[in-house]
């Protein structure tokens, strides 16, 4: 009777082993599962994060593309007629000028970040992808939406000027050349007073800041 008590007490400790070895293994399973799972989250909020800034750069580069793009057409395909004042001729060539060097500088610095952002390797990460935004290409950033947002009032006074040089001449031009400057600046009071006054510092506030202010 001892020897079979014995028996099944050692039996019973085998099992508890057992149970034991399998809870080990269980666990262990679960925390490589979990520390999968994880990694691949990290991996898609990266690639996302950087989709984002893709996206951003993208719509910057785009536009400033298309504003240099109709300033260039605008100071080469006018004829300017000779009578013309010379103090209108300078300020329309040095504001149109203006805007496709600012847009150049927006375009032109967007389009290598995006370059730049596209090199992050999201599956490595050295560094987080936020880490790295904010050590290479947020300046970048800055200076991308100062130069666009310098060259839309610029690209609007040089709308507000090409009626009078595309019109000069012309029996009831001036009145033509009245309306383009009402409307170029009307467009660049709402510019100032609403786009730009609401989004301009918000747009430039880096993306740690604003997180910290939403929490």
């Amino acid at each position: 009777w001892a020897g079979a008590m014995d028996l099944l007490s050692s039996f019973n400790t085998g099992l508890e082993v057992a149970d034991m070895a399998w809870e080990v293994k269980c666990r262990e399973e679960d925390m490589r599962q979990r520390s999968y799972e994880n990694e691949r989250r990290n991996i898609d909020d990266a690639r996302r994060a950087v989709d984002v800034k893709a996206q951003q750069l993208k719509a910057i580069a785009h536009l400033s593309a298309l504003m240099a793009g109709f300033a260039m057409v605008a100071l080469v395909e006018i004829d300017y007629p000779r009578s013309m004042h010379p103090g209108l001729l300078v300020c329309f060539g040095a504001t149109t000028a203006g805007v496709i060097g600012s847009m150049l500088i927006a375009m032109l610095n967007s389009t290598f970040m995006l370059i730049a952002i596209f090199k992050y390797d999201c599956i490595n990460r050295e560094i987080s992808f936020d880490e790295f935004w904010r050590k290479r290409c947020e300046s970048d950033w800055r200076l991308s939406l100062h130069a666009f947002t310098t060259g839309v009032p610029l690209f609007l006074a040089s709308l507000a000027q090409v009626g009078w040089v595309a019109f000069h001449g012309h029996g009831s031009g001036h009145w033509a050349a009245l309306v383009v400057t009402v409307i170029a600046v009307v467009t660049l009071i709402f510019w100032f007073l609403h786009t730009f006054y609401k989004w301009g510092s918000f747009l430039k506030t880096s993306s740690s800041k604003m997180t910290l202010q939403v929490v």
